[in-house]
């Protein structure tokens, strides 16, 4: 027996004549109660403003056509190069928003394969584990961000006064924006507080102040 010999034996010993109707039936069953499984884990760990219905529904249905996929590649040569010609010139331009839609876009992927490949139990595992980390980290406190004060006044010269009480009401402040005109000042401020409340109420009661708002966001810091 020649190189050449050996070398087509080895390559071809991973391609099956068949995929039988039951090993497709469960890769299709398996791949699919496990894509639930990760459209619920993404509803439920990302944050409602962010939430997409549609890339969700995407995650399960790229799950299940990956595994058909798979399962077609394992059963014909011919059409598992042929398919991977085919997939090459397909090109996905939707931007990611957030990256843990990576992750579960990823994750999603990778269920397809392996159920596919008909090792569902370590996509069981896989998918528990990845349930279990991701939402230990969801819920890892951090620290709170900074809010943003925004303050009007008709008394052109009351910005050292309102700074004096920002500085009463704040763990730290940070003087962001101060427009004056011949009438109003008006200052932006990045503040650290736990007495956000106490705070307007202090400076709406300031002689000149129109009008006092602190906004906050959910964003994370990075510092």
């Amino acid at each position: 027996m020649t190189f050449k010999d050996i070398f087509k034996n080895s390559f071809l010993e991973g391609f099956s004549e068949g995929v039988d109707l039951k090993t497709i039936a469960l890769a299709f069953i398996v791949t699919t109660v496990l894509a639930l499984y990760i459209f619920f884990i993404y509803r439920l760990v990302t944050r409602k403003t962010f939430y997409s219905k549609t890339f969700n529904l995407s995650l399960i249905a790229m799950a299940v056509i990956t595994t058909a996929i798979i399962l077609t590649i394992q059963s014909n040569i011919v059409l598992s190069l042929g398919m991977v010609g085919a997939l090459s010139i397909i090109r996905f331009r939707t931007a990611i928003k957030d990256p843990l839609d990576l992750v579960f876009l990823y994750w999603a992927i990778s269920i397809g394969i392996i159920c596919g490949a008909g090792l569902s139990v370590i996509a069981v595992a896989l998918s528990l584990g990845m349930s279990v980390v991701i939402l230990i980290v969801q819920k890892y406190p951090i620290r709170k961000s900074s809010m943003i004060l925004v303050v009007n006044s008709t008394d052109i010269n009351s910005d050292e006064k309102l700074l004096d009480i920002v500085k009463q009401y704040s763990k730290s402040y940070q003087l962001k924006s101060r427009n004056l005109s011949p009438t109003t000042l008006d200052m932006v401020i990045e503040i650290k507080t736990d007495q956000d409340s106490e705070l307007v109420h202090a400076l709406i009661q300031t002689e000149g102040v129109t009008s006092a708002s602190v906004l906050s966001h959910d964003g994370e810091i990075t510092a």
